[in-house]
């Protein structure tokens, strides 16, 4: 007689029917979400493949017939390009200073607002206000209001005629990005400081700890991870600052106020040069990518996104 094996109990015939159940049950609570994803890819994976393969191309819009394939000469030419080199170290200073002082500033008005006084509804929209304003707004109004030479309010409170914009372009365009950015910081860390436990903050006191003591000893550690996903997200979209340098110095005098972004811009708009524009949008991405990386790594450490600390 041929032995039968036993049915265990744990692991009944029909689980391998149940797996395609599963699965369906799965796709079908992911098929709302496939029409966003077809949309992010079309409009962000296609363009961006599209930038690789003309970055190995050499085209000029005003060549016509001028598109033939050039390899890794792009690429070199890009890197050998002083006019780069100075957009780079631009776009790292102004990412650098502006979310280091945005941060800052925005942790200030964070711990003031924190305490209860009168009026601190009516203090902390007016303080929300600059990052509700459009960034090319924004721009506008500082070019006009704070930094003209003639009338504007800088002048007509420490006295002169400076015209800010040819003598400090850089720093010009990065106060304006700082002032855009320091109510989104001032939230993030305001969200940070109203979720200390309050029994914490009270056993401190009872202990006699002074304001300082306690700021530096539980209230800093504790915003060490919302501190991380401010710079993290402020540098994000601060090194892709395009409206403040485009506006307000055009990035002069010269390369002075020069970012990657506007200079990109002028390679592909202005010098029509499609292939090398290509490359040095390619370029950014990679050094972008590398530098998000890092920074996520270190902020999931900070967040415990394992559960494993």
């Amino acid at each position: 007689m041929t032995a039968v094996a036993p049915t265990l109990p744990g692991r009944p015939r029909a689980a391998e029917k149940a797996s395609p159940r599963v699965s369906t049950s799965a796709w079908a609570r992911r098929a709302p979400l496939l029409p966003a994803l077809v949309f992010t890819i079309v409009v962000t994976q296609i363009p961006f493949l599209l930038t690789v393969f003309y970055s190995f191309q050499s085209w000029n819009l005003v060549r016509p017939g001028s598109l033939h394939f050039v390899g890794l000469r792009n690429y070199a030419d890009v890197f050998a390009d002083s006019q780069f080199r100075t957009a780079m170290l631009n776009t790292v200073l102004m990412t650098v200073v502006c979310v280091l002082v945005a941060v800052l500033l925005g942790l200030g008005l964070a711990v003031l607002l924190d305490r209860k006084f009168l009026g601190r509804g009516f203090v902390r929209t007016l303080l929300i206000t600059p990052f509700l304003i459009l960034p090319a707004a924004g721009a506008l109004l500082w070019k006009t209001t704070m930094f003209d030479p003639t009338y504007g309010l800088l002048n007509f409170v420490f006295g002169g005629s400076t015209d800010w914009l040819s003598e400090f372009p850089l720093a010009s365009v990065m106060a304006q990005v700082v002032w855009q950015w320091t109510p989104f910081m001032m939230l993030l860390l305001l969200a940070g400081l109203q979720s200390q436990p309050k029994d914490v903050l009270e056993a401190a006191q009872v202990d006699g700890a002074g304001r300082w003591r306690i700021f530096t000893a539980i209230t800093l550690p504790h915003l060490s991870r919302y501190l991380q996903l401010a710079a993290l997200l402020g540098a994000i979209y601060i090194v892709n600052s395009f409206d403040a340098v485009f506006l307000m110095t055009q990035g002069g005098p010269g390369t002075a106020s020069t970012n990657l972004p506007y200079y990109i811009y002028q390679r592909a708009f202005q010098g029509f040069d499609i292939g090398q524009s290509s490359a040095m949008g390619v370029v950014v991405v990679i050094l972008t990518l590398i530098v998000a990386t890092f920074a996520l790594r270190l902020m999931f450490r900070a967040f415990d996104v394992s559960g494993r600390r």
